[in-house]
């Protein structure tokens, strides 16, 4: 794969705690900047900004993809596929509630990969995915 830009994110939270306790102590992001209506997440290189703002989330809409629910409005990283295989572990051993189980997508197909789906705990729906041959990426 080519060099990476990071991207910036700011999304809605309904607390700082239960944000900093899942972002840094189940998916291992690293804390940045932050204060008591804001706080800056490292997501795998890319900045993520939590901004308390309760009455901003919203419930998300699914449309299917490959035969599941895929949550529309949702944001993640595409990780190596050994680093993926490990947070999966992670998540299931922590006990997270999946939208969508970690699997595999697409088999057998252009853009096969690894993915899995959940919610943070202010609701916003997560994707993390990983592709054997990152060439696959953009593939159409």
């Amino acid at each position: 794969m080519q060099d990476y830009h990071p991207f910036h994110l700011a999304f809605p939270i309904k607390d700082i705690e239960t944000t900093r306790a899942f972002y840094q102590d189940i998916l291992g992001c690293e804390i940045g900047r932050s204060t008591d209506k804001w706080i800056d997440f490292n997501f795998f290189g890319h900045q993520l900004s939590a901004h308390v703002k309760p009455e901003e989330i919203k419930d998300t809409q699914a449309n299917e993809v490959d035969g599941k629910q895929v949550p529309v409005r949702h944001f993640g990283a595409v990780l190596p596929w050994d680093q993926w295989h490990e947070l999966a572990e992670k998540l299931e051993t922590e006990g997270i509630e999946f939208i969508i189980a970690p699997g595999i997508r697409f088999q057998g197909k252009v853009g096969e990969q690894a993915t899995m789906f959940f919610l943070d705990p202010s609701g916003n729906a997560l994707e993390f995915k990983s592709f054997k041959d990152p060439s696959q990426l953009f593939a159409n």
